[in-house]
Formats: C-alpha cells, sequence, structure tokens
C-alpha cells in the first residue's frame, strides 16, 4: 500500500479525489486513492469512473513516480494530454505553503512532458471563508421525497419532431456548456436519456444524460448531468424546472444520491443551494 490513510485522511478538507472527481464521503478511503495509482499503471478506466460511460480510453492519469506522500501533506500530480496537455497538481494539506509546493511541482512537471498548462487544485474545507471557485453540493435522495415539477419538461424523443429537429441548433449555441458533446454522445446512442424544456416549439434548455451507477463501495449515484438554458431564456424558472425534474428522475430509477459541482456563486450554485443541497467543500484551481 502506497498511502498512509492517517497521514492523509486528515488532509482531505473536501472529498475530491484526482482523476475522478467528487466522491461521497461514506466511499472516500483509502482503496479509491490506491485504485487511482493502479489505474495510471494499466491505462484503464475504473469501474466506478464517471467518464468510463464515454468509452474510448482514460485521458487523464495519475504520475505515480512524482506523487508527494507526507505526514503533513500530499501532493497528487495528474496528467492530461487533451489539447496542449495539462499537468495538475492536487494538494492536500492544511499548511498555505502546500500551494506553493504544488506550483513549483506542476511547473517542473508541465516542463518534463512539454505541455502547455500547469495548474494546481486546492480542496478546501465547507467552512471556508469567502470561498472561490467551485463548490461540491450533495443531493441526498434518502432524505425527502422529490415532486415532479409542474412544468414543460419532457426527454428529447418525447417531443414533437419540428421540436426535436430544433434541440442540435440549441446544443450548437451552448457548445460552451458541453451540449454540442453530449448531442454527440445521444447520436451515438452512447448515453441515457437528455430531458429539455421547450418555449414556443422550440427547446430552450436541457439536463443530461440520466444515468444512475453504482460508486465505489457499491450505492447507487446518480451521475453528473450537462446543464444550460439559452441566455435568452433565462430568468422565466425553467433551470429549476429542468434540475427538479432531473432529481425527481434520478430518485424514481434508485439513486441514493448526486453529488454537484458549481461555480461560487453563479446560477447553478444559487439555484442549488436554494434547493438545500450539503455544501461538502470547494476546490480552487490556479495556475503555476
Amino acid at each position: 500500500m502506497f498511502f498512509r490513510w492517517d497521514w492523509l485522511r486528515p488532509q482531505l478538507t473536501a472529498p475530491i479525489v484526482p482523476t475522478l472527481g467528487p466522491i461521497h464521503p461514506d466511499a472516500l478511503t483509502v482503496s479509491v486513492f490506491e485504485d487511482i495509482l493502479r489505474a495510471a499503471d494499466t491505462g484503464d478506466f475504473l469501474p466506478y469512473d464517471k467518464d468510463r460511460r464515454w468509452g474510448g480510453e482514460k485521458d487523464e492519469k495519475v504520475l505515480r513516480e512524482d506523487v508527494v506522500h507526507q505526514p503533513e501533506h500530499t501532493l497528487i500530480p495528474t496528467l492530461s494530454r487533451r489539447g496542449r496537455g495539462t499537468v495538475k497538481v492536487f494538494a492536500y494539506g492544511l499548511r498555505d505553503t502546500v500551494v506553493d509546493e504544488a506550483a513549483e511541482l506542476a511547473a517542473k512537471l508541465a516542463s518534463t512532458h512539454d505541455v502547455a498548462g500547469a495548474r494546481v487544485v486546492r480542496p478546501l474545507g465547507p467552512e471556508t471563508a469567502h470561498p472561490r471557485g467551485t463548490r461540491i453540493q450533495l443531493k441526498d435522495f434518502t432524505a425527502a421525497s422529490c415532486h415532479a415539477p409542474d412544468g414543460p419538461v419532457r426527454p428529447v424523443s418525447a417531443w414533437p419532431i419540428a421540436v426535436q429537429e430544433t434541440f442540435a441548433p440549441f446544443a450548437e449555441a451552448m457548445a460552451g456548456d458541453g451540449l454540442s458533446f453530449l448531442h454527440a454522445q445521444m447520436q451515438a446512442g452512447r448515453c441515457g436519456p437528455v430531458l429539455t424544456t421547450a418555449v414556443g416549439d422550440r427547446i430552450v434548455g436541457a439536463i443530461g444524460p440520466m444515468e444512475v451507477r453504482p460508486d465505489a463501495i457499491g450505492f447507487p449515484q446518480l451521475m453528473p448531468q450537462y446543464f444550460a438554458v439559452l441566455p435568452e431564456a433565462r430568468g422565466q424558472g425553467l433551470g429549476r424546472i429542468l434540475w427538479q425534474a432531473a432529481m425527481h428522475w434520478g430518485q424514481s430509477h434508485g439513486a441514493a444520491y448526486q453529488l454537484l459541482q458549481t461555480e461560487v456563486d453563479g446560477p447553478s450554485d444559487r439555484l442549488c443551494q436554494s434547493e438545500g443541497l450539503t455544501s461538502l467543500g470547494f476546490t480552487h484551481t490556479t495556475s503555476a
């Protein structure tokens, strides 16, 4: 075993794991960290990796030989070759000096691997004052019923053909939110249903794909979705209706929970906070 849990556990201020993203606190064990090291050797997806559903090969991997694991801090670097390439160093530790050490390591490894990006990812606890970056939020489906919203939400395939045909231009317009990628996966038949809302026979919002898969300890998790509403259609409550419909779908299909990442103080963040989700902490990413 590479990691000492008595060293690492006190440093985990937020439940985020390199190459995997947020993990339910109950599933946050030393085994998960050992798994990402083994996956770096084989290049395979872990069975509970959210990216596995897209197929292909795992792009991001841990740079196992460059991990720094000490009693006071742990630095776990990862490498992605996507685009011009990026090294990220996940900086676990309670002292602020861990960020400087992580930045130095990120810059060194970016040069070694000839990639353009060098970043530091710092997990921060839920009690953090004036947080920046991304909030990790938990929706617990066992806590209360998620009622179906009263609004115009349907899977894409349930709309009339003329409305379905408006999804492609909608997805292209919201490519920056991942909808163009999602549309390609839908056309290839690689994902679950996508819930949409329409105004005037035109799709203006979507959330999906809707899929439930087991996590690292076998609990059914509603997988992360792409979520977007056209700018000109915002302010009408359509985003909330879509989100509530997605939560109803997840609970109805046996999910125990969902983890979400939202930009602090962004529209999705405010929506989730108003819906009573539990904040598990934050991640703040900076360039090295």
